[in-house]
């Protein structure tokens, strides 16, 4: 977020001191990164594959390796997780990271998130939730804003156009949006034909560009924005943790790809 978008004020930044239990001194301070990492938690992650996308995540933040990232920034990042399938939970609410001690307790936090409920793969509801939500309530200014959003799957719960509506909404804070596909043999290797279906409206003909493609493509096409933005594909869910820890690296310290 930049200083002078208006998301967070003199009075927030008083009232953000007050709930964190910071001196308003402390709470004036800004970060260079406030990450939210994004993860889809929909009918095609199971069990298994929800407890390695936790695993993976909690690894990456307690990796030698990010851990030196996020302490080579003044006063750290801030991080935030959200989970998303027919709705987007915040389930780590902002969390200022500044050694590793924070990064092993939000590590901790990670672990502990339980499964969320849901059928669908309602990308635009999550764009939306980031966008009202969760930036808003950033607790003290970031220079850069980073959704990280990792998925399995192409939205199917909405039309095309509500969709992009929901993704340009989310890059006009300015806010850059990462993408890591997912990518699992024999499940996803096309994506992007078929029929979509909104929660409570039954099944519609799909909007979707009828063309078949990659699930990197549409990442591509309908994930990824803003200044810098890149995607990383993780070659199957056992593959999850590697690729995050990458990109956690290149995000938290604005490398180029």
């Amino acid at each position: 977020m930049r200083t002078g978008s208006g998301w967070l004020c003199r009075g927030a930044l008083r009232a953000a001191a007050l709930i964190l239990g910071l001196s308003p001194a402390v709470a004036a301070e800004s970060v260079a990164t406030a990450l939210v990492v994004s993860v889809d938690v929909s009918q095609s992650v199971d069990d298994t594959r929800f407890r390695l996308q936790m695993e993976g995540i909690a690894e990456a933040l307690e990796d030698s390796s990010v851990v030196g990232a996020i302490t080579g920034n003044p006063g750290g990042i801030l991080f935030a997780m959200v989970t998303w399938a027919d709705r987007a939970d915040l389930v780590v609410g902002w969390r200022r990271i500044a050694s590793r001690a924070d990064a092993v307790a939000t590590a901790a936090l990670v672990r502990a998130t339980p499964r969320q409920a849901g059928e669908f793969t309602c990308l635009g509801q999550m764009f939306r939730t980031v966008t009202a939500g969760v930036l808003p309530a950033l607790p003290v200014p970031a220079e850069r804003v980073v959704v990280d959003v990792s998925g399995d799957g192409i939205d199917n719960c909405t039309d095309a156009e509500s969709l992009n509506g929901a993704h340009e909404a989310l890059l006009a804070t300015g806010a850059t949006v990462n993408g890591l596909p997912i990518l699992v043999p024999g499940e996803n290797d096309v994506v992007g034909a078929g029929a979509y279906r909104a929660p409570g409206y039954g099944l519609l003909p799909t909007p979707l560009p009828q063309e078949r493609t990659s699930l990197e493509q549409w990442y591509r096409a309908h994930v990824i924005g803003g200044p810098g933005a890149f995607l990383l594909a993780a070659e199957g869910y056992g593959d999850f943790s590697r690729a995050l820890r990458r990109k956690f690296v290149i995000e938290i310290s604005a490398l180029g790809r």
